[in-house]
């Protein structure tokens, strides 16, 4: 039975077991009176409903919310409309680098006054959807915390020692203010045999790899939150980060007939990003103007470096691979909101310029050792779109169970390439989200949503460039185009008491212009649009307290997630899936906070499977698991402290790699086929969190 099936039984088990003993369960806190405005009423949660869990931060108080699951907002072009599932005090994050999982983080659990769980078509925030986590924060002075997250792997990397966050928040008269210092960094490798065969099957080529990947994120920000006069406020978010990373991969190669070799690669990459963000909101006539700004820079030098040597002392071979790109965005965009014919409108209008300047060189070694520079068509140009966006909202109650919200709009933009062959397009796209919130009975929320949206492009994929790991050359493609979708999501959320929440959510995508590999040329090949894809699947996520099962103080988080794909192939014209899309993901997470005691303990199990990835010239697919499992054991109060201890991995996920590779594209013979199987290790971590 696959992990997916078998996690939907168990959780189609569980509700109706869990919806067949809820009268045994205790009464939960109850939730203070809100003034709803005569809209779907929220379900609401008090700091003493989390106590149990001793949380630290407000991230940790919505993690432990039942039945809920953080969507950060997507990079969409520009601001546009909200894309996730979390706001504080009513408002989103008007940034990109600042995103909700790092503001959570910095919120002292003792500023939270309550967490909302509502329908988003029921807040004054376009695009937002289904169930919305209203985190309401306010300020009590100065306070800060801290975590450090150390961790080993029993296999193939360096521990990780620099990984920790810090925050402290205050005010000072009519300003609020947050000031983190934090470095997420990694560490990750695998290590094992690869085998190459022939079509026939027959092992032509063996080989040995160890790769490791060190990656460092230090990060200094600010928030600054400025209260003027009346209703008016100001916010500034500033952010500055270095991306460190160095990637080394070496292995040994043996085939029959030829003498052995040693493979060395290595990946270094300096860059730094800023963003300077910010929004002012103030009464004017009869509603309210905010008025907001962005403007953000990343500078991204790497290098790629592969060499070859021989057992046999013959001439080393090698490449190199160096790029250097500049990416800069700014965005105004202006939002005016008031309440008139019995509803609340927003008309709202946004300009964006983004450009990409990048210059990316390649060189092959010479006998002698030294290397030389060998043309790469298409890899150093600069990239440029201006778009400029107009929409306008209404929403309001039909009547006190069911609330509805209309946007409508759209977008005009124009494309530019200077160098590697480019040129100059320009487009006018229709935008808009119908959304509806209706609260059946006191136990049943449905949610509906119908979009219409504009996809965001790397502009890198219009560039050419090289893999040298895997041997891989992408083409130029100054022809691309963002992809757009009509999206239709449908959800249900069942509240069964004390016993926990379930939720349903289906949806479809019909995408126009989806970007997959595509043929250039006569052998190359390109990120490139196609004509259309469908995507439909189905998401069930389900928190139940323990307690109705006699075992107080415990709970079990559930989520499967299903889903299809459908996209014509550009070489065969057959029908496959997306390429690389989710076929079928499903968690389970169990804890339990030992009543009387500071102790919990617990642990979870994630299984992920995706479709095959497609070029022209190979299909295969990449995993690393397919499950993973861990195990933790957590203090609430060492010295103050909250202290964790976990092992991950407990069930032997393995960096696995399946592909087949053509002679030319993949209509013709088979070169090789590639096997690969890596053993990636236990991996123990641990958690000091406290206040500052």
């Amino acid at each position: 039975m696959k992990p997916a099936v078998l996690f939907g039984s168990v959780l189609f088990l569980g509700t109706l077991a869990c919806s067949s003993l809820q009268a045994q369960s205790p009464t939960p806190t109850p939730a203070p009176s809100i003034d709803t405005g005569g809209k779907v009423a929220p379900r609401s949660y008090l700091p003493a409903d989390f106590a149990r869990f001793a949380p630290r931060t407000a991230l940790d108080m919505l993690r432990q919310v039942p039945g809920f699951t953080i969507r950060q907002e997507e990079q969409e072009r520009g601001l546009g409309q909200a894309t996730g599932n979390v706001v504080i005090n009513g408002q989103r994050i008007s940034g990109k680098s600042n995103d909700v999982i790092t503001e959570l983080g910095r919120v002292s659990a003792q500023n939270v006054e309550r967490i909302d769980i509502v329908d988003g078509a029921a807040l004054d925030v376009p695009g937002l959807s289904g169930a919305v986590a209203n985190v309401i924060v306010k300020s009590t002075g100065i306070s800060g915390q801290f975590a450090y997250r150390p961790e080993f792997r029993s296999h193939n990397t360096d521990p990780l020692l620099t990984r920790f966050e810090s925050s402290v928040s205050g005010s000072a008269g009519r300003v609020d203010y947050t000031i983190g210092l934090d470095n997420r960094s990694s560490r990750s490798g695998a290590s094992g045999p690869t085998w190459i065969h022939d079509s026939q099957g027959n092992i032509v080529e063996e080989r040995d790899d160890l790769w490791t990947g060190d990656l460092e994120q230090p990060r200094v920000s600010g928030k600054f939150v400025f209260k003027g006069p009346g209703d008016s406020i100001a916010n500034l978010n500033l952010s500055y980060l270095r991306f460190l990373y160095d990637y080394t991969e070496t292995g040994t190669r043996t085939t029959p007939g030829i003498a052995d070799r040693f493979r060395n690669v290595t990946v270094e990459e300096d860059s730094d990003n800023y963003e300077i963000g910010g929004d002012y909101a103030f009464d004017l006539g009869p509603g309210q103007l905010k008025l907001i700004g962005l403007a953000r820079a990343w500078h991204i030098p790497a290098e790629t470096n592969l060499s070859t040597s021989f057992a046999d002392r013959s001439p080393s071979t090698g490449s190199r691979f160096a790029q250097v790109a500049d990416e800069d965005e700014t965005i105004g965009r202006a939002e005016y909101r008031w309440k008139a014919v019995g509803g609340e409108w927003q008309v709202s209008s946004e300009g964006a310029f983004n450009s990409l300047d990048n210059t990316s060189r390649l060189f092959v070694m010479l006998e002698n050792g030294l290397l030389e520079e060998v043309p790469l068509p298409g890899s150093t140009a600069r990239v440029e779109e201006e778009r400029y966006e107009v929409m306008t909202s209404y929403g309001r109650s039909v009547r006190p169970d069911l609330t509805m919200k209309l946007s409508l709009g759209g977008e005009y933009s124009e494309l530019a390439q200077v160098g590697g062959q480019g040129r100059t397009r320009d487009f006018y796209r229709p935008k808009g989200e119908l959304t509806a919130a209706w609260q059946a009975s006191p136990r049943s929320d449905f949610n509906f949503t119908l979009a219409r949206r504009v996809g965001q492009l790397n502009f890198f994929d219009f560039l050419s460039s090289v893999n040298l790991r895997d041997d891989i050359e992408t083409a130029a493609n100054p022809d691309l185009v963002p992809q757009q979708s009509w999206e239709l999501d449908v959800e249900g959320v069942r509240k069964m008491g004390p016993v926990g929440t379930t939720t349903l959510r289906l949806y479809t995508r019909l995408i126009d212009d989806i970007i997959d590999f595509i043929p250039i040329g006569e052998s190359g090949q390109s990120p490139g649009n196609l004509e259309s894809a469908w995507v439909y699947g189905v998401e069930s996520r389900s928190t139940f307290n323990l307690e109705a099962f006699r075992f107080p103080g415990a709970r079990l988080d559930a989520l499967i997630r299903l889903q299809d794909s459908e996209v014509k192939d550009p070489l065969t014209g057959d029908h496959r899936r997306i390429s690389n899309s989710l076929m079928q993901s499903a968690s389970l997470t169990f804890r339990h906070d030992v009543p009387t005691t500071e102790w919990a303990w617990g642990g979870g199990m994630r299984y992920q499977l995706n479709a095959l990835s497609y070029r022209l010239t190979e299909v295969g697919r990449l995993t690393e698991g397919p499950v993973w499992a861990d195990l933790f054991l957590e203090h609430k109060n060492i010295l103050g402290l909250t202290v964790r201890a976990g092992v991950n991995n407990i069930a032997g996920a393995r960096s696995v790699w399946d592909r087949t590779v053509y002679e030319g594209r993949r209509t013709g013979e088979i070169a090789f086929v590639e096997e690969r199987d890596r053993l990636i290790g236990l991996i123990f971590s641990f958690a000091i969190r406290g206040k500052l």
